[in-house]
């Protein structure tokens, strides 16, 4: 991999682990005691610091460095979080991203961008009071000295620190305390011994029981395992805690990350660093297993707290341990994964979808030769291609809450900036769809958000007066159906204000003074250009500029964008999309001499019409279809075409949206992979019409909007039919 490509990576990791950081600094705001999160934000800023060091990136080692010494005040408790600092780490977070980028593209820090960095670490030693620039400077000292429960103390310079504690049996048993001095003393330097008392307050003294302890500084080269080995034959007697200097705690971490990135629990990494030795390892182990199966036992200690606990190993040295087996996890997890370029799938799906067009027409070619052997072997061969355009379909599918999740910073800085306590809910998270329609769809979102923010949900006091919570709250939820995605942006908000925006309409010369419109058909005024009821425009909205571009970018994809609203209980735009871009199952159906698509997860079923029916048709826009009032449309009425039909027609009963409508064809072809061709500029303003398709013939076939077709039919005043949960409803509008 060469170095840009290496860098491009480091770029993409960290855009994941600043969104990362940015969602537990979100949800610490809310729970500030929360340590798993304070040790994520940690680890994204610490890895971003470490690989940018990998890289020569001065400038984001030196400004992460100082982000990196706040968060660990954080984590070490002596600084504790709260609003003010959540939204200053925030915006560092953010300075992180740009600094980033800077590095990656080469380019030198401007004066502005620099002032900002020295602005904000200025904040951050502010906020503080100081306490990085102390940790900073002596981070290398800082090696905890408190004395355990037991007596043991870290080790605070270059000696090693042996506490030793007798059975009460050791005399009696033979053993002679001043034979482990005179052998340690062969190992190095003993510098100081001090004699503990080891006695209950209630227990008698005897002269042949061993009361004895020893604190014990031992200057030494030799590494723990061979210190333990002074101990080894009288291991049944006494107690061993072996902490190392200073200078051995940063080498046992300096070894453990430089340890293979292999697998291994937190004790085997203590084992290979040395600050554990096996015998240590094997002790605790039988202690935590003897635990677990005790009839008294609560909750069972992991073996890192143990050995703190115990004063085996020093807590840096643990925690250090902890890190890399994360870490280590994490890649292993990730290696499941690999990264591809956008390009190189979209070039995948459109051969793939060239292939599924090359197999159309040989198909084609295979049944009009009339060979069973070869129209079999066509048959397994569209098994085969239609399983690869559902494997290469998939790979473009992405899950649409990474989009949702970004939104919970802007719904925190929006409504701080309104003066607002808004709540955002999630649901349908784990939705899925084409990540062309998932990079399309996030500025729609966007003016949706703030607008219900700004214009939907109401301030606190009128909140309150209306019987309201306070707190105001706005979904976003996500599912699918019938082959479509759909998107919701809820909010619990005064609602659509139905005669405000009539009069407006009205005055804007939108609606003609006495036209009769539905309510649906009023709240579809807001998406007009240029409309808006605001009385004072904001830098959030007001302009009119916004609600008509969300549903031009909307139907760009060939969706569709509808809107709920009650007064006093708040609104609810529905957005409507297709799941994705490149290819569907559609349905092939013939009006004359042209062909037309279908998406088959809009046709629920297909009728003959009888001679009676044909001219029943012919007479009014619907038929009773099983005591159910079904709206008709003639697409050879629709899209003009010219000529007598064949003597049969057939409805097509195609559902979008809960509603159901009639499509009047000639001839019903079947079942067709389709792939989908943009149509060109001049075709775009077609109405009933959201793209192409070529057949295996060579010829060219329409795909047909369905839910802009029901849509027309409910315009021209036909009869729409609803439908709820799948069921039909014999209850319809008839307009």
């Amino acid at each position: 991999m060469n170095l840009d490509s290496a860098q491009q990576g480091y770029l993409t990791e960290c855009n994941e682990l600043l969104v990362e950081m940015e969602g537990a600094l979100l949800r610490l705001e809310g729970d500030p005691e929360n340590g798993d999160l304070i040790n994520a934000v940690f680890r994204a800023a610490h890895t971003i610091k470490g690989t940018g060091g990998v890289f020569g990136f001065d400038d984001v080692v030196e400004f992460t460095h100082v982000v990196e010494n706040a968060l660990d005040t954080i984590r070490s408790g002596e600084l504790k979080i709260n609003s003010e600092l959540v939204a200053l780490f925030l915006s560092l977070r953010d300075q992180m991203e740009i600094v980033v980028e800077h590095a990656v593209n080469g380019e030198t820090l401007s004066g502005e961008v620099k002032k900002q960095n020295d602005d904000l670490l200025a904040s951050l030693v502010a906020l503080t009071g100081g306490s990085i620039e102390e940790k900073e400077e002596g981070s290398d000292e800082k090696i905890s000295s408190e004395e355990s429960d037991d007596g043991a103390g870290c080790s605070e310079n270059e000696n090693w620190h042996l506490s030793v504690r007798f059975s009460k049996d050791a005399l009696r048993d033979g053993m002679d305390p001043l034979s482990i001095l005179r052998y340690l003393s062969g190992m190095g330097d003993i510098k100081q011994v001090i004699t503990v008392f080891d006695k209950d307050e209630e227990e008698e003294l005897s002269p042949i029981d061993c009361h004895l302890g020893l604190e014990i500084a031992l200057f030494s080269g030799e590494e723990k395992e061979t210190i333990e080995s002074a101990f080894e034959f009288v291991r049944e007697d006494c107690l061993v805690h072996i902490l190392p200097p200073r200078a051995k705690i940063k080498r046992y971490i300096e070894m453990i990350n430089a340890l293979p990135e292999d697998d291994k629990k937190i004790g085997e990494l203590l084992v290979s660093c040395g600050a554990l030795t096996k015998s240590e390892l094997e002790g605790v182990i039988d202690e935590q297993t003897e635990h677990r199966f005790s009839p008294a036992a609560g909750n069972s200690q992991v073996l890192g707290e143990i050995v703190t606990e115990k004063g085996m190993v020093q807590k840096e040295v643990v925690e250090a341990a902890a890190e890399k087996q994360q870490r280590v996890r994490s890649l292993n997890s990730s290696a499941k994964t690999i990264r591809v370029d956008s390009e190189k799938l979209d070039t995948l799906v459109n051969l793939v979808g060239e292939m599924v067009i090359a197999g159309a027409g040989t198909d084609l070619i295979a049944r009009r030769l009339g060979d069973d052997s070869l129209v079999e072997s066509m048959s397994v061969m569209s098994r085969l291609v239609e399983e690869i355009r559902d494997s290469a379909l998939h790979l473009r599918m992405v899950q649409i809450g990474e989009t949702f999740n970004r939104f919970n910073r802007v719904v925190r800085d929006v409504s701080k900036e309104l003066g607002k306590d808004i709540r955002l809910e999630i649901a349908g998270a784990e939705t899925e769809l084409d990540k062309t329609v998932v990079e399309k769809i996030g500025d729609p979102l966007m003016h949706l958000v703030r607008n219900a923010m700004d214009h939907g949900i109401e301030p606190a006091d009128i909140r309150v007066a209306a019987g309201k919570p306070a707190q105001g709250l706005l979904k976003l939820n996500a599912y699918h159906d019938s082959g479509s995605i759909v998107i919701e942006v809820e909010d619990d908000g005064a609602g659509l204000k139905r005669d405000a925006i009539l009069a407006k309409a009205i005055e804007k010369g939108i609606v003609a003074n006495g036209q009769v419109l539905t309510d649906q058909e009023i709240y579809r005024l807001i998406f007009e250009p240029g409309f808006s009821t605001a009385e004072q425009v904001t830098n959030l909205s007001g302009r009119g500029v916004g609600m008509d571009v969300v549903k031009k970018n909307i139907e760009a994809l060939r969706g569709l964008v509808d809107i709920e609203s009650e007064v006093g209980i708040g609104s609810k735009i529905v957005i409507r999309m297709p799941l994705t871009l490149a290819i569907i199952d559609g349905f092939l159906v013939g009006v004359g001499h042209s062909s037309y698509v279908i998406p088959l997860d809009m046709v629920l079923e297909c009728v003959e019409l009888s001679d009676a029916e044909r001219i029943e048709a012919r007479k009014q826009s619907y038929i009773n279809l099983r005591d159910e009032v079904l709206p008709l449309m003639r697409l050879r009425d629709s899209f003009n075409i010219k000529g007598e039909n064949s003597g049969r027609e057939n409805i097509v009963v195609v559902q979008c949206g809960g509603l159901k409508a009639g499509l009047i064809v000639d001839e019903l072809r079947g079942e067709f992979q389709t792939v989908i061709k943009p149509l060109g500029r001049i075709f775009q303003g077609l109405k009933g019409i959201s793209g192409s398709t070529i057949l295996g013939s060579g010829e060219v076939a329409v795909i047909l909007d369905v839910p802009g077709l029901i849509k027309q039919v409910a315009e021209a005043g036909g009869r729409i039919t609803s439908v709820s949960n799948g069921n039909q409803n014999k209850s319809h509008v008839v307009h």
